[in-house]
């Protein structure tokens, strides 16, 4: 680094410190400076939002003796990560749906040619009928449980999210819900 950089950042930091000591001298600056200050903080987390709340929401976890509990998320449903062909994909838990359901840029982030994909089945969602393509999972890992083979589909309409329906969780011995934790137990 510069000596030079270094100098006038030295003498910044000593004026900007000047600055906050006569301001804090002064209410009217001294509250201007604090007001200033919390507009910062908030402009920071909010641009980071992400980051930030990663850090507090609690994640999945996997729990030995295959089972799997899931806390609720912040809109309320369970998402799930799972590793379909060794990438991370994250999913909502739906009970509702009959199959695991991939979005395509899903499919295709695992490693599916969506291009080559036979849109030839038909499903029945809330937002009406939508082209499904059938399709075969090569492993699909949630923590320490692994499955081959699994069948899916990739659908080729708008969605958000993944959804991991009961064509994955019917896997399990158990489903539970208790309170807020969804428990999956093998």
């Amino acid at each position: 680094m510069d000596i030079g950089l270094i100098i006038a950042i030295a003498v910044m930091g000593l004026l900007t410190l000047s600055f906050i000591g006569s301001a804090l001298r002064h209410s009217g600056l001294r509250n201007a400076l604090i007001w200033g200050l919390i507009f910062v903080g908030v402009t920071v987390v909010a641009s980071e939002w992400d980051t930030v709340s990663r850090a507090f929401i609690p994640k999945q976890t996997t729990l030995v003796d295959g089972r799997v509990e899931v806390p609720k998320g912040r809109d309320n449903h369970f998402h799930l990560t799972l590793e379909i062909n060794n990438v991370p994909v994250d999913f909502l838990v739906d009970t509702g749906a009959s199959q695991m359901v991939l979005t395509l840029e899903d499919a295709a982030r695992i490693g599916l040619d969506v291009d080559t994909l036979a849109f030839i089945q038909t499903a029945f969602t809330a937002n009406g009928e939508v082209a499904t393509a059938p399709v075969r999972l090569d492993t699909v890992t949630l923590g320490e449980i692994q499955d081959t083979g699994l069948r899916a589909s990739v659908n080729s309409g708008e969605m958000e999210t993944s959804l991991l329906g009961m064509s994955y969780l019917s896997q399990f011995e158990s489903i539970e819900i208790r309170r807020d934790r969804l428990i999956l137990s093998r």
